[in-house]
């Protein structure tokens, strides 16, 4: 039973980094704007439908799948947003935005406990699910930051994405004169699907070989990222209180590694993700030590501040990685590969527990992935600086980036608009919200 019910809140939690390289498409496409308000909706639908649902397998469906789904479009894109705005303090700005979430996951089990008792199950989805219709209302607001260039496109961008100009003739047909709509004219309707498909959906990314040892260790170390926050709690009557030590501890986690990240510079950041990842498999493992309520304070304390650095510092590992043109594509990817391993873990978790009868095996081995994930991102930054000898001997890959073409420029001159540091449109800005 432990499994089928564990399935219910890891379904949730997998399709919302199982979409997003879905959701990474329809943000590069429609902007952060149309994409966040879209998703909020969506998961309003699931949750109100799931106060009707009468059976576990249909919340399978209303709870796990739509309100996954729409949560993974309402969440991505307030990630991407924060990079048209924020570069030099990005860390502190993710901390701030993500801190929010520690505010509701402290005082909303309180209000679930006092909530669900007298009014019911059906009742208390009703009432969550206005969080997400006020969260569409409040996505409305987000504003793509409008790109300085020299085209003739929306605030001097071609109107098309940045790349060769015969390329952008033929995928968008750009150029200030009418030869961009003769050549669309005479382009088939298969080449221009395939060419939109192939805009928005490549895989380039994954030619710079640090984003794939990062995006690696990522997905390797969250198998038992997710076991203790969807077990723990059934092992002690006092649920809330561990609640509220990683809820609050998260939240002072994510501002102070945030700041903390913005001193940081470069890829250096990647090491105060792998020491989180570390002491998370670590305190995953003495779970099962912790005879007295306290020890589990304590864990939860050390597991709440992890959370917050690993989750505040993944969008700007991102944008230094890959650069601020491919960081939707990037945390989309990021997030996809996630996906399997952090649905897969609490149901072993569960299986185990139904099988010897306790969470003891389950929380040891749920610390290993996460210590495996932090050794391979101790190496990132090793095999950023072999690749940058390696180009600056002129030995570097061809097929490969150099190691420092993606990466954010220093800053931009002051009083100058800031725009995408090698000149093409930012991730989530489209011609589409160029009347804002």
């Amino acid at each position: 039973m432990a499994v089928k019910l564990a399935w219910v809140g890891a379904l949730a939690m997998g399709m919302i980094f199982l979409c997003s390289p879905v959701v990474s498409m329809f943000t590069d496409h429609f902007g952060c704007r149309k994409t966040a308000v879209g998703g909020a909706t969506v998961a309003f639908i699931g949750l109100l439908s799931t106060s009707f649902a009468t059976s576990l397998t249909l919340r399978y469906f209303t709870y796990g799948i739509l309100f996954g789904c729409g949560s993974s479009f309402a969440f991505q894109p307030s990630l991407v947003i924060l990079g048209h705005y924020f570069r030099r303090r990005l860390g502190l700005a993710n901390g701030v935005v993500t801190a929010g979430a520690s505010l509701f996951s402290m005082g909303l089990p309180v209000l679930l406990q006092e909530v669900a008792k007298p009014l019911g199950l059906s009742r208390t989805f009703q009432i969550i699910s206005i969080f997400m219709l006020v969260q569409a209302l409040l996505a409305l607001t987000f504003r793509p930051l409008l790109p300085v260039g020299q085209g003739c496109g929306p605030g001097g961008m071609p109107s098309s994405t940045s790349g060769p100009p015969g390329a952008q003739q033929a995928v968008g047909g750009g150029g200030c004169g009418g030869g961009g709509g003769a050549t669309m004219a005479q382009a088939s309707r298969w080449s221009r699907a395939l060419a939109q498909v192939r805009r928005y959906f490549n895989l380039r990314v994954f030619h710079i070989v640090t984003y794939r040892v990062w995006a690696f260790g990522v997905a390797t170390a969250v198998l038992g990222y997710f076991v203790p926050y969807m077990h723990l709690f059934k092992e002690t009557e006092k649920e809330w209180v561990l609640l509220v030590c990683i809820g609050a501890s998260s939240g002072v986690g994510r501002l102070a590694f945030g700041k903390i990240g913005d001193h940081v510079p470069g890829l250096q950041k990647i090491y105060m993700q792998a020491t989180s990842f570390l002491v998370l498999g670590l305190m995953c493992i003495l779970i099962p030590q912790c005879w007295v309520f306290e020890g589990l304070v304590g864990v939860c304390v050390l597991l709440g501040l992890c959370d917050g650095c690993f989750l505040t510092l993944m969008a700007p590992v991102a944008f230094e990685l890959v650069g601020p043109m491919r960081a939707s594509q990037a945390i989309g990817y990021l997030l996809g590969l996630m996906a399997v391993p952090m649905t897969a873990g609490p149901p072993i978790a569960g299986l185990l527990h139904d099988y010897f009868g306790n969470f003891t095996l389950a929380f040891s081995l749920a610390g290993v992935p996460p210590v495996v994930g932090a050794v391979v991102l101790f190496l990132v930054p090793l095999i950023h600086r072999r690749l940058q000898a390696g180009q600056a001997a002129g030995r570097a890959l061809p097929e490969d980036p150099g190691p420092t073409d993606h990466m954010l420029s220093p800053g931009q001159p002051t009083g100058e608009p800031k725009s995408s540091s090698n000149g093409g449109m930012l991730p989530g800005y489209t011609d589409v919200e160029t009347h804002i």
